[in-house]
């Protein structure tokens, strides 16, 4: 709007829009000031301007860092079988000189090293399928090969399983998984290799994924979240649906493509598709609770909001006090602004 337009205003009209005005620059410099860790941004949108390190979350609790009363331990114990033995004795006498041996010994003090063994060369075991003519007949037979034995030269089980452990559990990038079997078990593999190790598991383990998918949905808790990232320049969408002890992961081109046959109660982030899954109870991340109260704290200066983070972090208390964080919550110390505002995004 222009100056000429400016002036041909009322002046309710020009308070209206300066109010107009100061509320959408106070949202956008709100906005500028949240990050993942105030926020349900992801990490990858902070850029080059990631926030300082800070603490967690957490409250103190007042105890003394490490190990509580009461916590079991763990150390290193010594073993009544060990692998390898090495006797040292001592060459000559302390007291006058004398050469020492072995015979001469009274008594020993033991102590033990804990170590990965050499690498060795991987272990070659030739499968021979012999071919028997029969006394009777005369027919010749051969005798079949194990299952899985279907090249004249391969790789084991064995290898497999670390390969798919380093990759999909420890994350290694390929190149880096390739080194590290070739300069631990002297193993040359190419990408490939590494590929089809991963697709071979894949197509084993079909009917697991199923169940897994099947359980989780029919669990009566499970957490559900998402994130994108690109395959073959595209985007895609990483979805998961977690239990206790399950987690079923389902890549899919739409990020509001949600796991289907869900029942009794889903933990997310406040994310609005979740709210189109029928038939299931909805429980909120406190973790997303926690940010949105670290901004309303750093940007906002909203004294209410560091009370409110304690019940927040503190699930029990916070049923406990349930009634009185709903009236505080209600009352005329929380900016009318606030008041039915999702806390999560």
């Amino acid at each position: 709007m222009d100056r000429v337009a400016l002036d041909q205003l009322a002046r309710d009209d020009l308070i209206a829009l300066l109010l107009a005005q100061q509320a959408r620059i106070a949202e956008l410099e709100r906005r500028l000031g949240l990050n993942s860790r105030n926020s349900g941004k992801p990490p990858s949108s902070d850029g080059r301007k990631k926030p300082p390190r800070v603490s967690s979350l957490r409250q103190p609790s007042g105890k003394p860092t490490g190990g509580q009363p009461g916590h079991p331990g763990t150390t290193l114990r010594r073993t009544e079988t060990p692998d390898a033995t090495i006797d040292h004795y001592p060459a000559v006498c302390t007291g006058c000189g004398e050469p020492l041996s072995a015979a001469t010994a009274m008594d020993q003090v033991a102590r033990q090293v804990f170590d990965l063994p050499e690498p060795k060369p991987l272990l070659v075991t030739e499968h021979r399928a012999h071919g028997c003519r029969c006394g009777a007949c005369g027919a010749q037979t051969r005798a079949a090969f194990p299952a899985g034995l279907s090249a004249p030269v391969q790789y084991g089980p064995r290898i497999g399983a670390i390969v798919l452990y380093l990759l999909h559990y420890q994350l290694l990038p390929e190149k880096r998984l390739a080194r590290l079997m070739a300069d631990l078990f002297g193993v040359t593999l190419a990408a490939a290799t590494i590929a089809r190790i991963s697709r071979d598991c894949a197509t084993r383990y079909a009917g697991f994924v199923d169940v897994v998918r099947d359980l989780v949905a029919a669990a009566a808790v499970r957490h559900m979240d998402e994130t994108g990232f690109r395959i073959g320049g595209r985007t895609q969408w990483l979805h998961i649906a977690s239990t206790l002890w399950l987690t079923f992961y389902r890549v899919s081109p739409r990020r509001g493509s949600l796991l289907a046959n869900v029942v009794g109660i889903v933990v997310h982030d406040h994310w609005k598709p979740y709210y189109t899954m029928s038939g299931v109870l909805h429980a909120l991340c406190n973790a997303h609770h926690l940010r949105e109260l670290k901004a309303l704290v750093e940007i906002e200066k909203e004294d209410w909001a560091k009370l409110a983070k304690v019940p927040s972090a503190q699930p029990m208390e916070c049923q406990m006090r349930h009634a009185a964080c709903s009236a505080c919550c209600a009352g005329p110390a929380m900016p009318a602004t606030w008041r039915g505002r999702k806390a999560c995004r």
